[in-house]
């Protein structure tokens, strides 16, 4: 069973698997090809991510891959709690420069979505965090780009100020919305 959750950019989704528990502990089918087809995502994942955070206040993002490493992200949280936040760059799209942000979390099990289009980006709310997402494209070096974080037009409630956040000095540089060439034009609807 798969309960899936619209969010105010549609494109955006909100998965939550069902967990089977027991005095053992718990079983959970956290991704099944056909389960997602029978919700209407047809999307093909090539290429599994793990994350640890060791402090709370980490921010990694906001990251994504230009064509034709573009990817489709389904991420989740095993370990610990984080604000996971996508940000809409298809510049053609009545919500371009909007965002979703969710709380992902070991104990709530949802996972999100992350369509081709979107920058992706994360802060830990407990120390020991571990994300795990799927992607739908190989990582490309040369295709890897990034939107700043902090800017104020994204109006992003993060739950770290700007100067205590913990970050990499790649996230620090990465342009503003007003800045970003966004590979990105068409607006395409999740599958």
């Amino acid at each position: 069973m798969l309960e899936v959750e619209e969010t105010a950019i549609p494109d955006v989704k909100i998965l939550t698997p069902k967990r089977f528990g027991d005095e053992r502990g718990f079983f959970s089918e956290t991704y099944n090809q056909d389960r997602f087809a029978q919700a209407g995502i047809s999307i093909a994942f090539v290429q599994d991510n793990h994350s640890w955070s060791a402090k709370a206040g980490v921010v990694r993002g906001l990251h994504f891959q230009s064509p034709p490493f573009a990817q489709d992200k389904l991420v989740r949280v095993v370990r610990g709690r984080v604000l996971d936040v996508a940000v809409d760059i298809r510049r053609s799209s009545p919500t371009f420069g909007r965002h979703v942000a969710v709380e992902l979390s070991s104990e709530n099990w949802r996972q999100l979505l992350v369509p081709v289009g979107f920058a992706h980006g994360f802060c830990t709310l407990e120390p020991d965090c571990e994300v795990v997402y799927k992607v739908s494209g190989y990582y490309s070096a040369a295709h890897d780009h990034g939107l700043a974080w902090d800017d104020p037009a994204l109006a992003i409630d993060w739950p770290v100020a700007a100067d205590a956040a913990i970050l990499n000095d790649k996230d620090r540089k990465h342009p503003r919305l007003v800045d970003l060439e966004s590979p990105f034009s068409q607006r395409r609807v999740a599958q």
